[in-house]
Formats: C-alpha cells, sequence, structure tokens
C-alpha cells in the first residue's frame, strides 16, 4: 500500500478503474472508500473487491497498510462480478485470507515450474473464499437503494465515456433524470457532485497518462476530450496546482528518487 501511494493522494483518492479485477486489502489504518458513487468507512482488516471496470477511489487517514492484488481478467477464475467490502474481524477468516495471499505472492516471485499454473488455481481458491463470505457483505454494496443505483448507473456510464466531451447534462438526459437530481444524489451518496466526480476521474486520467507515458500534452488533451491543449492546461492546473509539462517533470523526479 504505502509503495502504491507514492506519487500524491491523487494516487488513492481521485475516482479511477482498473481494467482487471482488483482485491484490496487494508490491515492497519482507517479511511472511507468510493465504490460506485457510495461512500463508506474502512478499517483494519477489511476487504474490498473490485471487477474491473468499477469506478471508485480511497483516502487514507494516517498511515495505512495492506495490499493490492491484481487478477486476469479471466471469467475462468470464477471471481465475484458484483464489488463485495468485507468487514473480517474474525482471526480464522483473516488468517485464511493472508494466506491465500501469501501464496500468490510467493509464486508470482517464483521461477518454479508450473508457478502460471499455479497462480491460477490460488486465484481460483481465493475467488471461492471470496464468494464463503456472504454473511459479511456490506449490504449497501450489494443491495443498493434508489439513491445508490442511480449513483452507481452514473459512475458507470462516466467510466465508459469519460474521455468523450459529454457533460453532466448529457448523462442526466441517459438516465432519464435532470442534472439537478443527479448532482443532488452525488452529493447524498458521495460528498461530490456528479461533476466533480466527471472531472475527477478525467484528472485522475490524465495524471496517469502524464506519469505513465511519453505521449505529447496535445495528445493527452485531445484523447481526453478537451477541445483543446490550451483548454486542457487550465483545467489540470486548476486541479493539480501545476501545469502539465510541470507535474509530468515532478512525478518523473520522484519515481527516479524511488528507484
Amino acid at each position: 500500500m504505502p509503495r502504491f501511494s507514492q506519487g500524491g493522494r491523487w494516487r488513492t483518492e481521485a475516482m479511477r478503474a482498473y481494467r482487471r479485477p482488483v482485491l484490496i486489502w487494508f490491515t492497519k489504518g482507517q479511511g472511507r472508500i468510493t465504490i460506485s458513487g457510495v461512500k463508506r468507512g474502512y478499517g483494519p482488516h477489511n476487504a474490498v473487491f473490485l471487477p474491473a471496470g468499477t469506478m471508485h477511489g480511497f483516502d487514507m487517514l494516517g498511515q495505512v497498510f495492506g495490499t493490492l492484488m491484481f487478477f486476469p481478467d479471466k471469467a475462468a477464475l470464477g471471481l465475484p462480478t458484483e464489488a463485495l467490502h468485507l468487514r473480517i474481524r474474525d482471526a480464522r477468516r483473516q488468517a485464511e485470507l493472508n494466506g491465500l495471499i501469501d501464496q500468490i505472492q510467493i509464486e508470482t516471485e517464483s521461477a518454479r515450474p508450473g508457478s502460471e499454473r499455479a497462480l491460477q488455481l490460488h486465484a481460483g481458491l481465493l475467488g471461492l473464499w471470496l464468494e464463503r463470505q456472504e454473511d459479511l457483505h456490506e449490504p449497501d454494496v450489494t443491495e443498493r437503494n434508489a439513491a445508490n443505483r442511480l449513483a452507481a448507473a452514473f459512475t458507470s456510464l462516466a467510466e465508459r465515456d469519460f474521455r468523450s466531451p459529454r457533460s453532466v447534462s448529457d448523462y442526466a438526459a441517459r438516465l432519464g433524470v435532470t442534472p439537478t437530481h443527479l448532482t443532488r444524489v452525488c452529493q447524498q451518496t458521495v460528498g461530490k457532485s456528479a461533476s466533480q466526480l466527471l472531472a475527477d476521474r478525467i484528472h485522475f486520467e490524465a495524471r496517469r497518462l502524464l506519469r505513465e507515458t511519453k505521449r505529447p500534452i496535445k495528445d493527452i488533451a485531445d484523447e481526453l476530450g478537451f477541445a483543446s491543449a490550451a483548454y486542457f492546461t487550465r483545467a489540470f492546473s486548476k486541479s493539480a496546482g501545476m501545469s502539465p509539462s510541470s507535474f509530468r517533470s515532478q512525478t518523473r523526479s520522484l519515481l527516479r528518487e524511488a528507484r
């Protein structure tokens, strides 16, 4: 967890989604996590499973320790198809999950013959373990009320189309509600407006592309639906407190120092 969060708070707090399923296993510390537009608290021995494409972000109140595990996006692993938030208070269940994660880590770092097959089998066992924890599921993850369902539908659409120049009004029309109602619901479920959630997702992607690629800033602006590189620079500077080029230089310096 500390290594993953290097480079600034945006690395965990900004809204994002991954193309692969991810398990977040918090072992120490606490904070708040937003899953599909709904915010809730987390603490030690909380496990959060997110299917591929699930918009989320989490903040950390003080030091937080844990593990993030990314899976191949393969249905054969038998992983859950819905987001799960498990509060694991029983020491036996904690030990079971720690053991499964340890075995996967051992095989990941191993060069032994058959390690790829072993990884598949261990991941399958982890999927089964998650399935068996039905009594620990957070009710508002799997049994959403009307507000949560609308927030989830909005974040799902936004995750799919945030690179387009669509506005909150466009998303609201597609969901059959007014922009005012959509914003009110997002404020209720996550404490941010619909436009803030959308901007948060866009600027996470901008930071990721600036940090991880050498693509020209103009190309990044085009990909994210900005009318011009100048408009992108103004919007990014307002969000990040520095220009895209300064952010790129700073994060690359931090990466070099970390190595």
